[in-house]
């Protein structure tokens, strides 16, 4: 009854359970806790507890998380199954599972997989500037997607030359175009009808349906 009242699963259950637990136990070392994830992978069950810190941390730290978290766990004793406990750095390209982590990553760079493929973009990968998220959507700064380059020769050489020469044909019809606007004509920026907005440094600005969205990453060079 419990859980069909709190509409969580079971593993939902588990992990905010450990998490509450965690936090004060990890608190006693001037870290936090990043993110809980109860999982099973083949017949193995593992609690997966992400812990950080100015600075980050180090071994010795998630040692000293695992020993005390551990025995807190025992007396607990609420998961039914037997499971490892493993506590570790949430790593570079961590993942921004949870609202909080997006709001620590404003003006950082992250990758996002999609579901489908952009139908502004073509592609399920994304990479850009987390600038502002909400319940429905993430918004990201995007570079501009670099043109595909055609395969083959020959008819493949033939097109592109053509698609230039009609490129160029329609370029020389806007400005055209624009030399017979009266000059004190307003131009708009922002999203346009046919496509997203650009931004005067050339980024796109994307807003993503969360639905659409596989993960989220916190995006790193090596």
């Amino acid at each position: 009854m419990k859980e069909k009242q709190s509409g969580k699963s079971g593993r939902q259950q588990y992990e905010e359970r450990a998490e509450a637990i965690a936090a004060p136990v990890a608190e006693q070392f001037g870290i936090w806790i990043y993110d809980v994830e109860y999982v099973r992978e083949g017949q193995e069950y593992y609690l997966n507890v992400y812990i950080d810190k100015d600075g980050g941390v180090t071994i010795n730290d998630c040692e000293a998380v695992s020993r005390l978290l551990s025995d807190e766990l025992d007396k607990a004793d609420f998961i039914r199954d037997p499971y490892t406990l493993i506590v570790s750095s949430p790593g570079l390209g961590r993942a921004l599972t949870k609202d909080r982590h997006l709001s620590q990553s404003i003006g950082e760079d992250v990758e996002i997989h999609l579901y489908k493929p952009h139908p502004e973009t073509g592609e399920k990968d994304l990479r850009g500037e987390l600038v502002e998220f909400d319940a429905g959507q993430i918004v990201i700064l995007a570079d501009p997607p670099v043109p595909r380059k055609g395969k083959g020769k020959g008819k493949g050489k033939k097109k592109s030359q053509a698609s230039m020469a009609e490129v160029s044909m329609a370029e020389a019809d806007q400005e055209s175009a624009d030399a017979a606007q009266p000059q004190d004509t307003p131009q708009a920026s922002g999203q346009g009808q046919d496509g997203p907005a650009v931004q005067a440094d050339g980024r796109i600005r994307i807003a993503l349906d969360r639905k659409t969205i596989a993960s989220v990453k916190l995006a790193f060079d090596f």
